[in-house]
């Protein structure tokens, strides 16, 4: 006897704590809706972001200060480009550069940017040749450097 009281007393416990768990669903629900509609409301209503730091000027573009002056205004000079990627295949190897715009240029190998040309890949840099003989490495940091062999 005292266990079907018990058992009772359990499921009455049960229906009254399901039944206000429901009761007050429907509102939060409309809610919950309404705040979600706004939300896409605004994020269509967002402008788009610049790829580029509206606010870093000319120092946001290369990480060197120390350009030499005839690359200053050359505007294909490999100062002016960033090293985005590199692929390298048995038969073919490709660079990609980007400039301070964000257009993106491709090279393979042989090809030439302005008057130096890409001569060779390693894994995390390019190297390019000048018509004087010496080398430029670019890497993924944006540094740019010089050297006689590599």
């Amino acid at each position: 006897m005292n266990f079907s009281k018990l058992l009772n007393i359990i499921l009455l416990v049960l229906l009254l704590s399901f039944s206000n768990s429901f009761a007050d669903s429907h509102d939060k629900k409309e809610e919950v809706l309404e705040k979600a509609k706004e939300i896409v409301k605004d994020m269509e209503e967002d402008e788009e972001v610049p790829l580029n730091d509206p606010f870093a000027g000319n120092e946001g573009t290369s990480s060197m200060s120390n350009i030499p002056s005839e690359e200053q205004d050359n505007e294909m000079s490999l100062y002016n480009f960033k090293l985005a990627g590199l692929i390298s295949g048995k038969d073919y190897s490709y660079i990609s550069l980007v400039n301070s715009g964000g257009e993106v240029l491709t090279l393979t190998l042989g090809q030439y940017l302005g008057e130096i040309q890409l001569v060779d890949l390693r894994l995390t840099e390019a190297i390019f040749k000048k018509d004087d003989g010496k080398f430029m490495i670019i890497d993924f940091n944006n540094q740019v450097r010089e050297t006689d062999d590599y």
